[in-house]
């Protein structure tokens, strides 16, 4: 009998030491969420190739796949080809300027040596007329002919722009994974029209989760960015414990989120936290878990 009254007993203080620890109430409840990325499509086409999968670990500048260039290439050839000909015809234009040049260069050397021969008394007034004439006529042809080069010029500018847009739409047909992370949803597949914006895959970085929570005013004077503190999801019939850092502490406050309301808490004006948790493969998102601060945790 004594032995029975014992092993109650025991019971018993099991019993209230587990609903005291039950009834400790964490100092904050919230949602583990990740900033997730649509990848869209950057072009219009068939994609050839597309190597990604929903689970997949990518890298930053991983290439995944590609839309098709054909089109593009074969547009980009014959804008090579055009310039290939205005080129040619810009050659012909610029010779002729360089003869004139020539000839501008011979005139003037003819008008400096009848100015000397006037200073020693050799020459003629009408032989420096005559001479400056000839400079004047070839300064006009000069800029004739590079009035008629300048829409082949502007013509050869045009097309380097073409050729440019040309090669930043085959460029953005490659699919480039833009950060670390993890892909969550797959939304084309290879052989698939893609078009402008179309959505190709969801990622998002899932080796750091942040856990957004509510604290009251109360609490939010003893937080500051950079502090830690324990965050603890379900896990079987205990709870699993994670550090935690601030990395955001919101400036407004805000009605408490009907998610986490309490019967004791129906308008309670509350600030949301950010709370950085590095990842060990258990938090998903959407999560729910509980912040604890360092000092109460015990």
């Amino acid at each position: 009998m004594k032995y029975y009254n014992y092993i109650l007993g025991i019971a018993w203080m099991t019993s209230l030491i587990a609903c005291s620890h039950t009834n400790e109430k964490a100092d904050g409840y919230g949602n583990f969420e990740a900033t997730e990325i649509t990848v869209s499509a950057e072009n219009n086409g068939k994609i050839m190739q597309f190597s990604v999968s929903e689970g997949d670990l990518l890298k930053k500048e991983q290439f995944v796949g590609f839309i098709d260039t054909t089109s593009l290439a074969l547009k980009r050839e014959q804008l090579q080809v055009s310039k290939a000909i205005i080129t040619s015809k810009s050659k012909g234009v610029l010779s002729q300027i360089n003869i004139l040049n020539a000839k501008l260069k011979t005139a003037y050397s003819n008008k400096e040596r009848i100015e000397n021969l006037i200073k020693d008394e050799a020459g003629t007034q009408k032989q420096l007329d005559d001479v400056q004439g000839e400079v004047n006529v070839i300064k006009n042809q000069i800029r004739s002919v590079e009035i008629q080069n300048a829409p082949v010029v502007n013509e050869l500018k045009s097309i380097d722009v073409q050729l440019k847009q040309i090669d930043d739409q085959i460029t953005k047909s490659k699919i480039i994974n833009p950060i670390n992370g993890t892909v969550l949803t797959k939304y084309a597949e290879p052989n698939e029209i893609t078009t402008f914006a179309k959505p190709l895959y969801k990622i998002a970085d899932l080796s750091i989760m942040k856990l957004r929570v509510y604290v009251s005013e109360t609490q939010l004077v003893g937080l500051k960015i950079g502090q830690e503190m324990t965050v603890k999801i379900d896990d079987a019939d205990a709870m699993k414990s994670y550090i935690g850092t601030i990395s955001w502490i919101a400036s407004e406050a805000e009605f408490t989120p009907k998610i986490i309301q309490t019967k004791e808490e129906r308008v309670a004006l509350v600030y949301a936290v950010k709370i950085d948790v590095k990842n060990d493969g258990s938090i998903k998102i959407g999560m729910p878990a509980e912040m604890w601060l360092n000092n109460q945790e015990e």
